[in-house]
This record gives C-alpha cells, sequence and structure tokens, in this order.
C-alpha cells in the first residue's frame, strides 16, 4: 500500500512539473540568442532549430524571415503557421519551444572552458546546430564548420555567407565561399581564419540549385 501511495504521488510530481515547464515556456518572451525548436507535423523535413539572431528575427522554409523577439512561443507558432501554409492542403500543425537560452552566463561557461583566447562566433541558417558558439582564437573556417552539426537538407552549400564588421571603421563586409568547391581542393583562400563576432549563414537551397 505504501508504494502505491509513493508511486502515486511521484506520478502526480511528475505531472506538476509538466504542466509548470509547459506554461512557462508558453508565457517566456523570445529573446535573441535563444535557440528555437521548431517541428511541422505535416513534413518532418521541416524540422529544425533555429537561432534567433541580434534584431529577433529567425529565417525559415517558406516562411523567409520570422520575427521572434519579444513575442511568445504560441505568437511565432502562428506567424510561421501564416507563412508556410499555402505549401499545404490543410493548414500545417506548427510547434515551437525553447531549445536553448543562450544568456551570458551559458557563454561565459563555454568560453571559459577554452580559456583567454575563445572567440565568439554565429553559425545560423541551414545548420543542424546553429547557435553562438565560442572557439579558440586561430579557428578556420572549416574547422568552425565543423562544430556546428553539419548542413540541413535545404543547406545551398555554394552559397554560403561570412560575415564580418570591422572592429576599427565598424564596416560591414561578406565572404562569399563555395563549401563544395573549398572541399574540393579549390578556392583553398576562402578557409578563412574567424575572427571575433563573426558570423557564418548557411542559406536555403533554391528550388532547382
Amino acid at each position: 500500500m505504501k508504494n502505491l501511495i509513493t508511486s502515486c504521488l511521484a506520478i502526480v510530481l511528475a505531472y506538476v512539473v509538466a504542466v509548470t515547464a509547459v506554461s512557462a515556456q508558453g508565457n517566456y518572451a523570445v529573446q535573441p540568442g535563444d535557440t528555437l525548436r521548431i517541428e511541422v507535423l505535416e513534413d518532418t523535413s521541416l524540422n529544425r532549430n533555429a537561432l534567433v539572431l541580434p534584431d529577433g528575427r529567425f529565417s525559415f522554409p517558406f516562411a523567409g524571415t520570422v520575427q521572434a523577439g519579444g513575442r511568445t512561443l504560441s505568437q511565432v507558432e502562428r506567424a510561421i503557421t501564416s507563412a508556410i501554409s499555402s505549401n499545404f492542403a490543410v493548414e500545417p500543425n506548427v510547434f515551437v519551444s525553447v531549445l536553448r537560452v543562450e544568456g551570458p552566463g551559458l557563454l561565459g561557461t563555454e568560453a571559459a572552458a577554452l580559456g583567454p583566447d575563445a572567440i565568439n562566433v554565429y553559425f545560423i541558417g541551414e545548420i543542424g546546430s546553429p547557435g553562438l558558439r565560442a572557439v579558440m582564437s586561430g579557428t578556420t573556417f572549416l574547422q568552425g564548420l565543423s562544430q556546428s552539426g553539419g548542413f540541413t537538407n535545404f543547406a545551398a552549400t555554394k552559397r554560403i555567407q561570412l560575415r564580418r564588421t570591422d572592429p576599427v571603421t565598424g564596416a560591414p563586409s561578406v565572404v562569399n565561399i563555395n563549401y563544395k568547391a573549398l572541399t574540393r581542393g579549390a578556392n583553398f583562400q576562402q578557409n578563412v581564419i574567424l575572427q571575433e563576432g563573426d558570423v557564418i549563414l548557411v542559406p536555403e537551397r533554391r528550388l532547382f540549385e
């Protein structure tokens, strides 16, 4: 009897914890730097993790750029659903959750593990594991890319962009990188050394690309 009561209490406690977690996520306002998990019930090939950029936006197939910063998860779900509905026979079921809150404490811990020579680099777009990464100073483009979880099925690997801002003048610059050519040994000068604040953007593949 005692074991039965203990088991029942454990089940009730687990339920309460689960409901509390769902409620907390439902009221959570998305922040830049967060990593969202997005799932589409009708097309699992669209399922992915998406990094919310400093401007509060992220990109998603068929939807283009989606505003997330300051919105609740249910509002982000509705925005994605509205944007991609024309590609489905019926309204798709979209689910969004917070996979990782990219607060300064988490990033600081990661950087501290690498020592004082660590730099921070963004990996965004059609990447298996998008997000802000701390890498060692001197890390090359290919080395950094190996820490991003690879590409999604939608990745346009011939049109990768490395976006950089000059720390002195603030002037932006873009280096276009053909990953396929680079891995074949061509255009090896594109395997640039990463710098603090670099953004590696892997765009979505076009229809016949």
